[in-house]
């Protein structure tokens, strides 16, 4: 009795768990497929209530072509001969509308094994179908974009390297068609050289171990031509992580390429032009200054040769040819200076005299139409600079000054100490600002910009090369100040040139005209070397004059040849030579041979310098002295004990 009870509990607990389940249709069908139970989850997605549908051929749920095809029966038929049956298809509501559906048929026996009818259990799988659908539209438009695109060679490789896909992109400048490269290894597209290096493997490799490769580099087509490519690899791992292979993007740049290299000559070129043409106005305006120098140097000479004879004073002549060639080897200097071949040789500058020094030849050099007015307190700090190329900066800033004021004007250099603090442009310290004042057409913001770029000018083609101010910005920037523009449109520009005060005492190395005592030294035989004649016969009366002994040679190798007979304490070597540089020569001699460079340019090759202590022509007595003396110390302060 208890039996029987139990099994009635059970069996309607069983019925109370089939109805409460709403997400699979679940129920029964006799052995001729005839429903007869329904559940909730029936009721739902299908949209018949059990009233409806008990009683009535479960066929009624397929499509009317799959009925045609006979597809009830032979479910109903696989499920009894096999045990199960499983499949998706779609199905009908009771409304006519089509789900997909994911179906299970079982056959249902009793305890003695006698067949009575199936259990159907069937899920709305219409929201998963959907969203694949929706995935594989996705990867057909993706996989069309991809063979669309034609600019691009897009394929993917496994995680060794091999092609697993090909597009039109990369067919059109590969050459290979799908069939011939997929199955192939990538690296067939480097060159012999890169692969020999390894090269496809470390471009794997970085991409698997860094996220990404990138690179350019010459590329092989089929026919064996090569193609400058960029080449971009991406790791394709799955969401546990593991590589899947690699995403290759190549793009064909040659003809980018050789359009760069094509604009960068031409724009050296243009450069080159610009810079020549300017030198040559520079030479031009400069050859006027040179004759007047010349004309004095050579008159003043003469004169002086011509009252020798008569006993009369000559100091005043040769002080008028000395001044003269001073002159003369500032303007070199400034040459070399535009041409980027004068170093800079920072010293203690009076910023006060040097203005007032350069003020007949600024004055010469703009014209009659521009006044020039000089403001300067009783007493300015020096500043740490070169004054030579300090002379050239200003020179710069008042032309360009001049030229802001086409119809003429006045333009104002002034000077000023300022103490700068921490948060400034600048270092924090004491500074000169020399300022060179125009109020002319001024500059807008854009313009102002890019005022101190090396080429930018607005002076328009011919009348200018836009080096003055970046000229005057690296200068500044190599003394440790800074070129700083103030500018407003119709209302003038403010160059201000900031230069750090020097620390040394104001009177101390000052660039002023000052006497320099005679240095004396202890008697040497020197062997001077130079090419020029009259430069090698001056530089020995120089060493003369101080009391050495002088061997003279006019080249490098005619010098080796008389120090293997004299034997000589100091060399003094042009470095500018044929066939034997003075470098090349220093490099000859004995490590303990004191070595004196004399050059007139500041481009000679890194290392030669440190062969010996390095004179800058023209030099006077006074500074060949000095070089000298700085020679022989050199070599007692290296000489092994």
């Amino acid at each position: 009795m208890k039996s029987a009870e139990n099994g009635t509990q059970q069996t309607s607990r069983f019925e109370l768990l089939v109805q409460s389940v709403t997400d699979y249709a679940i129920y029964m069908l006799d052995p001729a497929g005839v429903v007869i139970s329904w559940n909730a989850g029936a009721e739902r997605f299908k949209g018949y209530r059990a009233d409806e549908i008990i009683g009535d051929h479960f066929s009624r749920f397929y499509t009317k072509e799959d009925r045609q095809a006979g597809m009830p029966a032979r479910a109903l038929e696989t499920a009894l001969n096999e045990g199960r049956f499983e499949a998706e298809g779609w199905r009908v509501r009771k409304d006519g509308t089509r789900f997909w559906a994911n179906v299970v048929i079982d056959p249902i026996r009793d305890t003695d094994g006698s067949f009575i009818g199936f259990a159907k259990v069937t899920r709305d799988l219409s929201e998963r179908r959907k969203a694949e659908e929706a995935l594989r539209s996705s990867e057909e438009r993706f996989r069309l974009l991809v063979q669309c695109v034609t600019d691009y060679a897009i394929y993917m490789l496994d995680p060794t390297g091999v092609i697993v896909s090909w597009n039109a992109g990369a067919q059109r400048f590969k050459g290979y068609t799908a069939d011939e490269i997929v199955g192939e290894h990538f690296s067939r597209f480097y060159t012999e050289e890169d692969r020999k290096i390894g090269l496809p493997e470390t471009a794997l490799d970085t991409a698997a171990r860094a996220g990404r490769f990138e690179a350019e580099g010459w590329r092989v087509r089929k026919d064996g031509t090569r193609f400058w490519a960029s080449v971009v690899i991406d790791p394709v791992r799955d969401p546990a992580g593991k590589l899947l292979g690699f995403a290759k993007i190549t793009r064909d740049l040659t003809e980018r390429r050789e359009a760069q290299q094509a604009l960068d000559i031409a724009q050296e070129a243009f450069f080159q032009s610009q810079k020549m043409d300017a030198i040559g106005k520079l030479t031009g305006g400069v050859a006027h200054d040179f004759n007047n120098l010349l004309a004095v140097i050579i008159g003043s000479l003469d004169l002086a040769r011509r009252r020798m004879g008569e006993g009369v004073d000559i100091s005043r002549f040769l002080d008028n040819a000395m001044s003269a060639a001073e002159r003369g080897a500032t303007l070199t200097q400034r040459m070399l200076s535009f041409a980027r071949r004068q170093e800079l040789k920072l010293e203690t500058v009076d910023v006060g005299d040097l203005v007032r020094g350069m003020a007949e030849l600024v004055q010469r050099t703009i014209g009659a139409g521009i006044s020039i007015d000089t403001e300067f307190p009783l007493r300015l700090a020096p500043v740490h600079a070169d004054p030579s190329q300090l002379e050239l900066a200003v020179m710069n800033l008042v032309v360009n000054a001049r030229d802001a004021m086409p119809e003429g004007g006045r333009v104002t250099i002034e000077g000023r100490e300022k103490r700068i603090g921490r948060g400034a442009e600048l270092e924090p310290g004491d500074y000169v600002r020399l300022s060179v004042i125009d109020r002319g057409q001024g500059m807008d913001k854009a313009t102002l910009a890019r005022a101190m770029e090396p080429f930018f000018t607005t002076k328009g083609i011919g009348k200018g090369t836009g080096l003055g101010l970046s000229m005057v910005h690296g200068f500044a920037e190599q003394c440790g100040g800074r070129l700083i523009l103030k500018s407003r449109p119709g209302k003038g520009t403010k160059a201000e040139l900031w230069l750090p005060i020097s620390k040394a005492a104001a009177g101390e190395d000052s660039h002023s005209p000052a006497v320099v005592p005679q240095i004396e030294m202890e008697p040497l035989v020197v062997l001077t070397v130079d090419d020029d004649a009259l430069v090698l016969m001056n530089t020995a009366a120089m060493l003369e004059d101080m009391g050495h002994r002088v061997l003279q040679a006019t080249s490098a190798r005619e010098a080796l040849a008389m120090l293997d007979r004299e034997a000589v304490d100091l060399v003094v070597t042009d470095y500018a030579m044929p066939v034997m540089t003075g470098a090349d020569l220093a490099a000859a001699l004995p490590a303990s041979m004191p070595v004196l460079i004399v050059s007139g340019y500041a481009e000679i090759p890194a290392g030669a310098e440190a062969m010996g202590v390095r004179l800058n022509k023209p030099f006077r007595d006074e500074q060949l002295a000095r070089a000298v003396r700085e020679a022989m110390r050199l070599r007692e302060a290296t000489a092994i004990p």
